[in-house]
């Protein structure tokens, strides 16, 4: 299960565990303009932990999901 808002300067993506234990801690995904972090909290340490990711690497992420094993460079366009 997920929910979408669409705040003033973030789209905000919660992606929510469902189904047999053990299930994990909701991730929250924030996209800005210029980035993207994805949080989750950890039990153990009760602290949110944040990644941020550029758009350059979100789009390789993106991209890696529909690719085999190996090493890639993506070709971009120069804007």
């Amino acid at each position: 299960m997920f929910s979408i808002e669409h705040e003033f300067d973030a789209t905000v993506v919660t992606l929510i565990d469902e189904g047999t234990t053990p299930l994990q801690e909701d991730v929250t995904i924030n996209a800005f303009e210029e980035c993207v972090t994805i949080e989750q909290l950890d039990p153990r340490t009760d602290r949110v932990q944040k990644v941020t990711l550029s758009i350059t690497q979100l789009q390789d992420l993106g991209a890696a999901l529909n690719l085999p094993e190996g090493v890639y460079s993506l070709s971009r366009g120069k804007t």
